[in-house]
């Protein structure tokens, strides 16, 4: 056994679900290595769960327990809080401002809290000489945070874009590889526990939004601002378009992006998440299933690549040991603490959003229309007078008379205020019998 003569980090843990309880069993397992790593041992001293006796598969018995989550924040026998509740508000964020206003340490994997108030709380934090720590918050056990925070900090970040949803990854990569639709996927998902019962906000682009606003306040030393992220989803996507993209050699995957440009005299942030066609030849094509990854590019680094396991009671839970070594290393001392996002909360800049329309890319669009003469005709005029410029032009044979059919294509590069245009153009056509899907192209 690891001895050590510093007194052990000792923490509580709100929340004991299957993360909190892969935490517990993460310390017990590795606790003699966690001990060297850390300069001193880690110790679980109270919880707070919904259900005090429910079997987890722990023992909690010589634990002291809180009915009132919040209670927490206030013994003396706690150094740190590690909240593993999630909701962007409510008890969760009561219990990480109490915690942090009396100094203690926080470890966190709750995104949507992070997004939505993670200034506000690294301000408590930094006020009060207080860690506040959530790699746990974004990608799983890949430590892309640390890997931003620390690993790129003397590079200027051009771009950070990536898959941070496994849900989203694994229906599309099963849709690509077994030709089933998206409902039918969906429901299998749903049955094997990859996606949750009301999987809105992975399949509405909103799970992966959290984390990409986390990630450009670290990557571009900016404030959050998640409602500037340009958000949608995977539902619209249907088998055809799956089948239609790797025709062309590309495979369709759900893409957080962010990245600062120059508009004139300004430097503005564009933040989106959106479904992407991406060349087989990227990194990013060959990330299948629940896996999550993370492209950085540096002016001095270069394209890094972070991959792993995005979600899940392991990945998940070592992220937040990690966090917890990090603290019990630094722990005596303040100046050793740093910044929750790379720089003070003073010192982080404020870019307004950038305008997408000038942006210049290639797009797959497809329309679902009706089979009659003079629609191909509608659909092509419609980008002339928008000068959009068309690469290949796709029109599925018919099923049968008079019904609806698929018309895909791949336009050259351009604004995309020019394809904008040309689906206003077409907007209220009675020829579409649905919404056009439109897929950016990621470049190389």
């Amino acid at each position: 056994m690891t001895e050590t003569s510093e007194a052990p980090l000792r923490i509580a843990i709100a929340g004991l679900g299957t993360v909190g309880v892969g935490v517990m069993h993460l310390l017990a397992t590795n606790r003699d290595l966690i001990t060297a790593r850390a300069g001193r041992g880690i110790e679980v001293v109270a919880v707070s769960a919904r259900e005090r006796h429910k079997d987890r598969g722990v023992d909690i018995s010589t634990l002291a327990w809180e009915d009132d989550m919040t209670t927490l924040a206030e013994r003396e026998d706690v150094d740190v809080v590690v909240e593993l509740v999630g909701g962007s508000d409510g008890p969760a964020l009561a219990l990480s401002r109490a915690a942090l206003g009396r100094g203690k340490g926080l470890v966190t994997a709750n995104k949507a809290m992070v997004a939505h108030h993670g200034l506000a709380l690294a301000e408590i934090a930094e006020a009060n000489t207080a860690p506040l720590k959530f790699e746990a918050a974004v990608a799983g056990g890949i430590p892309v945070v640390k890997g931003l925070r620390e690993g790129t900090s003397a590079n200027q970040l051009t771009k950070v874009y990536g898959i941070l949803n496994g849900t989203c990854n694994y229906i599309l990569s099963e849709m690509e590889g077994t030709g089933a639709d998206f409902d039918e996927v969906l429901a299998e998902a749903k049955r094997l526990g990859y996606a949750e019962a009301d999987p809105t906000f992975d399949i509405e682009g909103i799970d992966a939004a959290h984390k990409l606003a986390i990630l450009s306040a670290i990557g571009f030393g900016t404030r959050i601002d998640f409602d500037a992220v340009h958000v949608s989803g995977i539902v619209q996507v249907r088998a055809a378009d799956i089948a239609q993209a790797d025709a062309l050699g590309f495979v369709i995957r759900l893409i957080a992006e962010a990245d600062v440009q120059e508009e004139g005299d300004d430097r503005r942030l564009l933040q989106r998440v959106r479904p992407c066609l991406v060349a087989r030849g990227h990194p990013l094509a060959s990330v299948d299933g629940a896996t999550n990854a993370v492209v950085a590019e540096g002016n001095f680094s270069g394209r890094l690549l972070f991959q792993g396991a995005g979600a899940g009671d392991g990945p998940t839970a070592s992220a937040v040991v990690a966090d917890l070594i990090d603290i019990a290393r630094s722990f005596d001392s303040a100046r050793d603490i740093g910044a929750p996002f790379s720089i003070p909360v003073a010192r982080l800049s404020d870019l307004a959003p950038a305008e997408p329309g000038n942006r210049m890319e290639r797009t797959y669009l497809r329309f679902t229309v009706n089979d009659r003469p003079g629609v191909l005709a509608e659909i092509t005029a419609a980008m002339r007078d928008a000068d959009v410029s068309i690469e290949s032009l796709i029109q599925q044979g018919r099923a049968r008379e008079g019904g609806e059919v698929l018309v895909a294509m791949v336009t050259h590069e351009g604004p995309e205020r020019c394809v904008t245009e040309a689906l206003s153009l077409l907007e209220g056509s009675d020829s579409l019998t649905g919404a056009p899907l439109v897929l950016p192209i990621l470049a190389n």
